[in-house]
């Protein structure tokens, strides 16, 4: 039968696959010649998404049931997660880590994995991203002492946020009428009303979501898998999710034939032949939008003061202002507004 490869006597008799990190053999796993998924039966051959390789690692086939067994966040940010974890389970294994199980992490791997990722001249935002995703494995196996809180003390500098002006996009009224599908369409509003991203616009669900005078964001919704909420603030933000309500009732964006990735693929296709490039640029606006109605003056990128033209009391407002900001929009650091408004 195609797709199964029968093991010799002794495989067939060898200890099976047990609880996650146990030293169980793998040997009688053998890879396919195509593509299958199934349950893990020995000699049954499978393909494993981001581990498709010859001989199973152990490793690597351990994170990848933590990483299944877990779900945390989106499904965006679980198939980073997957991936990044599957790199330094090979990482660590070309430093000379053999025969390492999840449960063997150690500060040393730490060190080695950052060293060699600063040795590659990666940036500091992403050297940080993938220490993210070591500290979510240190916490699912119960040793988050092994990665100190202060990436300072790992060598990793303080990541530096830089004033790029002229990202912000307005929506333009004929670009927008040349999205035929109406669901992206009012996901392209949600972004600009209330400064959403892209997978939350998406997945957006108003059933759910609107209560009241606040939004409620779903963790399976947003980056990093962290609930918010988002103040409706004028008659226009009503306006439109009582028009999304009335397209999706108590469904989301997503058309009912469709998943997020498939959809995904229909958004960004629409937007392509509209001519709408950087819709990230959206929130952009929001946030400068949002700055001047909380401080009564235009953020440095749209033309206002700066920092340090800004009197004491002024300071004050301008920090209170950023802080909000920054929790609107799913962040949750003042600096990285830095980003969207200017300093």
């Amino acid at each position: 039968m195609t797709g199964w490869t029968r093991p010799d006597a002794a495989s067939a008799t060898a200890e099976r696959p047990g609880p996650a990190f146990a030293e169980n053999d793998l040997s009688d796993f053998h890879v396919c010649p195509r593509p299958f998924w199934g349950c893990l039966v020995p000699g049954l051959a499978v393909t494993l998404t981001h581990f498709q390789i010859r001989n199973v690692d152990k490793l690597q086939w351990d994170l990848r049931q933590l990483c299944l067994r877990n779900r945390d966040g989106s499904f965006g940010t679980q198939a980073a997660r997957e991936r990044s974890l599957d790199l330094a389970a090979r990482q660590l294994k070309e430093l000379g880590y053999r025969n390492m199980r999840a449960g063997s992490l150690k500060d040393k791997h730490v060190s080695a994995l950052v060293e060699r990722w600063q040795a590659e001249g990666l940036s500091t935002g992403t050297v940080k991203n993938r220490l993210a995703h070591l500290r979510w494995w240190a916490e699912k196996i119960g040793k988050s002492s092994v990665i100190p809180n202060d990436n300072q003390r790992l060598g990793i500098p303080e990541r530096s946020y830089r004033s790029e002006a002229g990202k912000q996009l307005r929506l333009d009224p004929g670009q927008v009428d040349k999205v035929r599908d109406p669901n992206i369409r009012l996901s392209l509003e949600l972004q600009s009303a209330f400064g959403l991203r892209r997978e939350e616009s998406i997945k957006f669900r108003p059933s759910y979501a609107v209560r009241g005078d606040e939004l409620h964001l779903k963790p399976s919704w947003t980056k990093g898998g962290r609930p918010r909420t988002i103040p409706i603030r004028n008659e226009r933000q009503h306006l439109l999710l009582a028009a999304v309500a009335g397209a999706v009732g108590k469904g989301s964006l997503i058309p009912p034939d469709k998943n997020y990735r498939e959809h995904l693929r229909v958004y960004e296709g629409e937007l392509r032949k509209a001519g709408i490039s950087r819709a990230h640029g959206l929130r952009h606006a929001y946030a400068q939008d949002r700055y001047r109605e909380l401080t009564g003056w235009d953020s440095p990128h749209a033309g206002g003061p700066r920092s340090a033209e800004l009197t004491p009391e002024q300071k004050a407002l301008d920090r209170e202002a950023r802080l909000a900001i920054s929790a609107e929009m799913g962040h949750g650091r003042e600096e990285i507004t830095a980003i969207y408004l200017g300093r």
